[in-house]
């Protein structure tokens, strides 16, 4: 056998299959439409009201030398057109291997102010959009024996006073990622990616920055290059199924062992 030229393009693990990545256009969505593209992935790239900064990913990646990414417009806090997406995925671009579920909404909620709408507002997207998604693409994922990786929080694992009804949807999206690891087996591995601080808000001051660092025992804030490596682990992995892998610096741990002191 000849051996590989030095400079042969390395391997591409995702050429030719089609990944959904949901909230695609922002963010960490983005970094993730990105990085899988420049792993070979056909992208469906979700988005809802940002149509502009979603054909700016996709034209930054075909600049890139990557497929372009096919564009799809959703509300998803609507059950139909949630519901919908995986089947206009496979009927545009012909199946569907890996639903990223990443579009999610975070918002400030004061326990005493919180309304219905409010609750609705977050739980609708975070929460029940996974499972309809999940549901939708599952014989999809099963004929190509696909995977599903969720974008959790580390709300999900300890209580946000002022963001409740966030901590909630997270801590339900790692309980879905678990029943349906065990409902979609074998044909369908399912998991979960549970980022810390990653992307802070522009406005955020210098010390309330630093007082976050100083929180984190990695001692930096993530970025999105962090979480697409974490997915890229579950995306490889055909032995790891209702797992979540929290990426945030060690934040968590730190806060779980000062609490017990």
């Amino acid at each position: 056998m000849t051996p590989a030229s030095p400079s042969a393009a390395p391997p591409r693990p995702l050429a030719g299959k089609v990944v959904l990545v949901t909230g695609g256009a922002r963010r960490v969505g983005r970094a993730i439409a990105e990085g899988l593209a420049g792993d070979g992935a056909r992208v469906a790239l979700h988005y809802y009201e940002s149509m502009e900064e979603a054909a700016a990913v996709a034209d930054a990646i075909a600049r890139a030398g990557a497929p372009r990414p096919c564009l799809f417009a959703a509300d998803l806090r609507d059950p139909d057109e949630a519901g919908g997406l995986p089947q206009r995925v496979v009927r545009e671009m012909g199946r569907l291997d890996v639903l990223v579920n990443s579009a999610s909404v975070l918002l400030r909620q004061p326990f005493g102010g919180i309304t219905v709408e409010m609750w609705d507002a977050v739980l609708d997207l975070n929460l029940r959009a996974y499972f309809l998604l999940s549901q939708a693409a599952a014989p999809a994922l099963k004929a190509a024996r696909g995977k599903i990786v969720n974008i959790s929080d580390v709300a999900g694992h300890e209580a946000w006073p002022s963001f409740l009804p966030h901590s909630i949807s997270k801590a339900g999206v790692e309980m879905l990622t678990r029943g349906l690891a065990r409902l979609l087996a074998p044909e369908v591995t399912v998991n979960c990616i549970a980022p810390g601080p990653v992307l802070l808000d522009d406005a955020i001051t210098a010390a309330a920055r630093q007082k976050l660092v100083d929180s984190i025992p990695l001692e930096r804030i993530g970025t999105p290059a962090d979480i697409l490596r974490a997915i890229r682990f579950f995306l490889e992995s055909d032995y790891v199924t209702g797992s979540t892998l929290v990426v945030d610096g060690g934040q968590l741990a730190r806060n779980r062992t000062e609490a017990v002191r």
